[in-house]
């Protein structure tokens, strides 16, 4: 039997969503522990699991004198991608992806909050998981960016924030925006969105279609 892969989970709203209805469809095992609640040895981790999905959440990657563990898990990262394993990093996972891997992670111009598509690049329409069309609906919530990490290939981007995806070799992959928003998910968000964030119904099922798409890619592709 496949060991099961660890979501480490930043706030209780932020789960894995529709990463999780993926993920058991094709019966694969998640894990969830929630950030700075359970050790992180990577030996340990890596032992046990196949693969690793971090969430996002409302912390800076910086914020390590608040958040102590987040130095924890950028050893996490690193270890897992120099030992080849699946990683799935969204939104502050994916930052914290990019710090792991030495890049730095910075204030963007200006909170990008809401429905908007992402763009691919021409190595991003030719991605195994993310490619085949010119843009993917999106909802991101996020005021930080992030600089490339060195030997990564950059595969979407929005006008604000040119860094928005990213892979590293062939099973680590950031996305600094959300596709795993299913119903569920939104009605948990809804309460610490900033009032008046445009929530239709009709963006919300394309950002699912997308999602559902791009990671059942990503675990036939990384698994």
């Amino acid at each position: 039997m496949t060991a099961p892969w660890l979501v480490i989970q930043h706030v209780p709203w932020e789960g894995p969503g529709s990463i999780a209805t993926i993920a058991r469809n094709r019966g694969i095992a998640l894990e969830t522990v929630s950030a700075g609640k359970t050790a992180l040895e990577p030996s340990e981790v890596l032992e046990r699991f196949s693969g690793l999905i971090v969430m996002g959440g409302p912390m800076s990657v910086n914020d390590t004198a608040e958040h102590t563990y987040l130095d924890q898990e950028r050893s996490l990262l690193a270890a897992a991608v120099a030992r080849g394993r699946p990683v799935l990093g969204v939104c502050l996972g994916a930052q914290l992806l990019a710090a792991a891997l030495g890049a730095r992670v910075f204030p963007g111009p200006e909170p990008e909050i809401g429905f908007a598509p992402v763009r691919l690049t021409e190595e991003g329409r030719r991605d195994p998981v993310l490619g085949g069309a010119e843009t993917i609906p999106a909802f991101h919530w996020h005021g930080e960016t992030f600089e490339l990490p060195k030997g990564a290939v950059l595969l979407g981007s929005t006008a604000a924030y040119p860094h928005q995806a990213f892979r590293i070799g062939s099973s680590a992959y950031g996305l600094q925006f959300h596709l795993e928003l299913d119903a569920e998910l939104l009605e948990a968000w809804r309460p610490h969105l900033p009032d008046g964030t445009p929530l239709g119904e009709p963006d919300r099922l394309a950002v699912e279609r997308a999602g559902h798409l791009v990671f059942e890619r990503f675990f036939r592709t990384v698994g």
